[in-house]
């Protein structure tokens, strides 16, 4: 059993930054492909970015180039730096882990979910 929380959001002007931590229990974080997705009202959960334990990224093409993902194996943590925000990114951001077999962008890939953490960039 994992879990995780989710920690880091605000409220941002248009231009500005935050970034996301998610913390994870368990004795094998290191082996997990972690990812973070969001919804926003009335829209469906989207992918936005994921690590594999081999520190692979991947990300949504909305948010490449302005977001980084990021993971500290020692402390069971990832982050989320968001950079250059727009209103559009405004959301809940979820963190989420799972076993890597090939894929990342779907959330059943996913087996742990985190409540949550609100984002909103105001314009």
């Amino acid at each position: 059993q994992v879990q995780l929380v989710e920690s880091g959001g605000g409220l941002v002007q248009a231009g500005g930054s935050l970034r996301l931590s998610c913390a994870a229990s368990g004795r094998t974080f290191s082996s997990y492909l972690m990812g973070w997705f969001r919804q926003a009202p009335g829209k469906e959960r989207e992918f936005v970015s994921a690590i594999t334990w081999s520190r692979s990224t991947y990300y949504a093409d909305s948010v490449k180039g302005r977001f980084t993902i990021s993971r500290d194996n020692a402390k069971n943590t990832i982050y989320l730096q968001m950079n250059s925000l727009k209103p559009e990114d405004t959301a809940v951001y979820y963190c989420a882990a799972g076993q890597y077999s090939g894929g990342y962008i779907r959330h059943e890939y996913y087996d742990y979910w985190g409540r949550g953490t609100q984002v909103t960039v105001s314009s």
